[in-house]
C-alpha cells in the first residue's frame, strides 16, 4: 500500500518540477530585502507581539540573524519572526548557515538546531506566555557529532499533524532523507507546498521528505488560545515564520512564488 501511495506523488513532484523550469524572474518575490525587517513582526514566548526582544532578530551584512548578544539568559524565550502575509500554495527558497552562537540554558535539543514555520496561525492570535505558533515546521538541523547521522530538512508539527506514507503519523518530527551537512555551511533550502494537499522538502536541490494533509491537530504547542486550535482541521493557507530557540543562525536569499492550488 505504500509503494502504490508514492504513484500520485510522483506525479504532482514531476509537476512541481515542470512549473519550477518553466518560472521566470517576474514569478519569484523577494520576502527580505537585505536591510531590515520591514514586513516582518516578531513574537516571543512570555513577550507581547511586535516585542524584538534584545534584537534577537537583527539584520547584518545582509542577513537576517538570530543572535543572543542582548542576553544574560536564554529563559524559555522561544521567538519567532513573521512575515506579515500568508500564503496557501507556494515555493519558498531560502539560504541559510548556522553560527557558532548557542544559549546553554537553552533545551539540550536547540543546539545547531532552527526552522521555518509555514501554514502557521497570525502571529497577533498567539497569547503572551504560547512556546510555539500552531504551524507546520520545516526543521533545520546540522551535525553535532562527528560521524553520528543528523538529517536535515525534517518534519516537525507543534499544534499539527501530517500524512506520512499514507497515514496519519503520530511522531512530532518526522526526518528527512538528507544526508548530514557541516553547521557552518551555507545552504539552500526549498519547501514547496500547495495548500492542505503536498508538501515537499528539498535541501540543496535534492527532495528529501514528501508528506502530505497538513492540519491542526495533536499536542507540543502549549497555553493557546482554544479558538486557534480546531483539531481536524485542514491548513490550507497561513503564515511563514523564521525560529530562534537558542541557537544563532543566519538567513539570506529568502524568496517565494505563489503557485496554483493542485
Amino acid at each position: 500500500m505504500k509503494k502504490l501511495f508514492f504513484l500520485p506523488l510522483l506525479s504532482l513532484i514531476f509537476s512541481c518540477s515542470q512549473s519550477k523550469i518553466q518560472s521566470t524572474a517576474e514569478d519569484w518575490q523577494q520576502l527580505f530585502n537585505g536591510k531590515n525587517l520591514d514586513g516582518w513582526v516578531a513574537k516571543f514566548h512570555g513577550h507581547e507581539v511586535g516585542d524584538n526582544y534584545a534584537e534577537t532578530f537583527a539584520v547584518r551584512d545582509g542577513e537576517i540573524l538570530v543572535n543572543y548578544d542582548g542576553y544574560e539568559s536564554f529563559d524559555e524565550r522561544y521567538g519567532h519572526l513573521f512575515y506579515h502575509k500568508p500564503f496557501s500554495s507556494f515555493h519558498l527558497k531560502f539560504t541559510y548557515r548556522f553560527t557558532d552562537q548557542w544559549m546553554q540554558d537553552a533545551p539540550n535539543y536547540t543546539y545547531r538546531n532552527s526552522g521555518i514555520m509555514f501554514h502557521s496561525q497570525d502571529p497577533h492570535t498567539i497569547l503572551k506566555n504560547q512556546d510555539w505558533p500552531i504551524s507546520v515546521e520545516y526543521q533545520i538541523l546540522a551535525e553535532e557529532e562527528a560521524g553520528k547521522p543528523r538529517p536535515t530538512a525534517n518534519v516537525c508539527t507543534p499544534g499539527t499533524e501530517v500524512f506520512f506514507n499514507g497515514e496519519m503519523d503520530p511522531r512530532h518530527c518526522i526526518n528527512s532523507t538528507s544526508k548530514t551537512y557541516p553547521w557552518d555551511q551555507w545552504l539552500t533550502g526549498e519547501l514547496i507546498v500547495y495548500g492542505d494537499s503536498l508538501v515537499i522538502h528539498l535541501i540543496e536541490g535534492d527532495t528529501v521528505l514528501i508528506y502530505t494533509k497538513p492540519q491542526i491537530g495533536g499536542d507540543v504547542a502549549n497555553r493557546f488560545d482554544p479558538a486557534y486550535k480546531k483539531d481536524g482541521q485542514m491548513l490550507k493557507s497561513g503564515f511563514i515564520a523564521l525560529q530562534a530557540e537558542g541557537q544563532g543562525i543566519a538567513f539570506k536569499d529568502i524568496w517565494i512564488r505563489e503557485l496554483q492550488n493542485q
